[in-house]
């Protein structure tokens, strides 16, 4: 404890903080990735006016609170109160759309990744740029207001994700790192910048809309790991501790993204390997060792944090209707008199999962609590369904609520893996859905038909992984790429045991997809009919 307190004081410490979807993170590590403190903050997006979206006063506030837990960490676990870290990082979830003026008054709602009301500029913007641009990249909602002709965008200064807004607020820097800016705008891996013909393309169609800015006049500029982008001010050391212990002039990490930061937690950002993040939205990831062979619409290129090209295939619906089932379960231990801790029921009903149907007997569900842009799917109606002589049992049940979790990513996966052939020689599962052992690893393994391995700082997740890119940032150059910081220092010792389908699991796996797919038209009636 005390060589911790003295490191602590001699900043020679990480300091990484992930917004998430429902969580707010903060992890502090020193410069070989192991785990000193950390701290939360619980907070959930709001569906208001048909927009998804986080109020940006909530998003200070639990800048302060979860910075706040963490200091109290500190201060309980080794007896001191930081004052300096080596290095900061910040992360958040990728894309959306938040807008500034010349005065950084907040111009429109902040549109999260969640939303899908950019068809019209999406489909556009794929076929001018003959590159997929997904519904919630940044200048698809940008483009979307234009086509709507919303009276904000002729003041818009700054366009930026969350994760490069909150850098801003802390430095003044208006930067964003590769894997995060590949989620605003098509990337040129070669440049390691926007891709510069698309940039002219859509300063044009700016010009023709009447807008006397450009493109990179609004967007944050593009770093990759290992960059200076830039300190922390004043301003916002008051922000980010309300206790007013922390120094400024700290240095901070180009933001990134949650795709880049899951990459760098799980040691998947050289070619042929591959992650998936289990959470409220899921999504996998292969980097690349070449570019696939023609357009999906399926299938988002984004990049590594350090610029390699990257095919991930993105779920806008993960876990959020699991999590509510849980909570059914909750309620009703609480009505029968059972006390049941949450974590144990987690861990129950997923392991009982295991012993379901390889098929999940039948039973069909649908966690769309928004829309699904893998199914091209605008709306969510979440919904649970099953035929007459399905096998209804609870383990079928948690099965399916696990399967479907996945199912829109799986089907991602597949045209990648079966159609492109793309090489994956290791998948890594993290996130919260990994926490329970065995469960979710078999049941990826079934879906990608490939060994997937957890490590155990899997729950650790992007807020960890902001910290590792952090501590590159001051410490990490030495040891070469990114890459090889990785390798060498921080997953050196780290393993975790691979878990491998059986094929009755993997065309168990393969069944439920028939279903899923097939069943995608009563997703499509419950939106025509559900209007209430």
């Amino acid at each position: 404890m005390s060589n911790t307190a003295e490191l602590i004081n001699s900043a020679k410490t990480a300091l990484g903080i992930e917004f998430g979807s429902t969580r707010i993170k903060a992890i502090l590590i020193d410069y070989d990735g192991h785990v000193l403190a950390s701290g939360s903050h619980e907070w959930e997006n709001k569906l208001i006016n048909g927009v998804w979206t986080y109020d940006l006063a909530d998003v200070d506030a639990g800048l302060k609170s979860c910075y706040s837990s963490l200091r109290k960490d500190i201060e309980s676990k080794y007896g001191v109160t930081p004052k300096k870290f080596g290095a900061i990082g910040i992360s958040a979830m990728m894309h959306g759309y938040i807008a500034l003026d010349s005065q950084d008054k907040q111009l429109a709602p902040f549109q999260t990744w969640r939303n899908t009301n950019t068809t019209k500029s999406a489909d556009f913007l794929t076929e001018l740029f003959d590159f997929n641009i997904p519904l919630r990249w940044s200048v698809a909602h940008l483009y979307q207001r234009i086509l709507d002709n919303e009276p904000h965008v002729k003041n818009i200064a700054g366009v930026f994700t969350l994760a490069a807004y909150m850098h801003y607020k802390l430095t003044g820097q208006k930067v964003i790192g590769i894997g995060d800016a590949a989620g605003m705008f098509p990337i040129d891996s070669e440049k390691l910048d926007y891709d510069e013909s698309m940039i002219a393309k859509f300063d044009e169609l700016l010009s023709k809309s009447g807008y006397d800015f450009k493109l990179r006049d609004i967007f944050p500029r593009v770093l990759v790991a290992g960059d200076d982008a830039g300190n922390l001010t004043p301003e916002g050391a008051k922000l980010l501790d309300e206790s007013g212990n922390l120094e400024p002039g700290i240095p901070l990490c180009p933001p990134e993204g949650d795709a880049g930061t899951g990459m760098t937690a799980t040691n998947s950002v050289a070619p042929r390997t591959g992650n998936l993040s289990a959470g409220t939205s899921t999504f996998a990831m292969i980097v690349l060792e070449h570019k696939l062979s023609k357009l999906h619409r399926e299938i988002d290129m984004v990049t590594t944090p350090s610029g390699f090209p990257c095919a991930m295939s993105h779920a806008n619906n993960g876990t959020s209707d699991l999590n509510a089932w849980i909570e059914i379960f909750s309620e009703f231990c609480n009505l029968m008199g059972i006390k049941a801790d949450t974590g144990e029921l987690f861990n129950k009903l997923y392991t009982h999962a295991l012993s379901g149907d390889k098929d999940c007997g039948g039973l069909l569900a649908y966690g769309y609590y928004s829309g699904e842009n893998i199914t091209f799917i605008n709306e969510g109606r979440p919904l649970f369904a099953r035929m007459p002589n399905s096998k209804f049992n609870l383990a079928n049940f948690m099965l399916v609520n696990l399967y479907t979790s996945l199912g829109a990513v799986k089907l991602g996966m597949d045209i990648l893996l079966k159609d492109e052939g793309v090489k994956l020689d290791k998948i890594m599962g993290h996130g919260g859905l990994f926490k329970t052992p065995l469960v979710m690893q078999k049941v990826l393994a079934a879906a990608v038909n490939s060994p997937v391995s957890v490590l155990s700082t899997a729950s650790e997740g992007g807020a960890w992984g902001i910290a590792l890119l952090a501590a590159y940032m001051v410490d990490g150059k030495k040891d070469g790429k990114l890459e090889n910081y990785l390798d060498s220092r921080i997953f050196k010792d780290l393993t975790g045991e691979a878990v491998s389908p059986t094929p009755e699991e993997v065309a168990g796996f393969e069944e439920f997809t028939k279903h899923y797919l097939a069943g995608l038209e009563i997703e499509k009636a419950a939106i025509n009919s559900m209007k209430w």
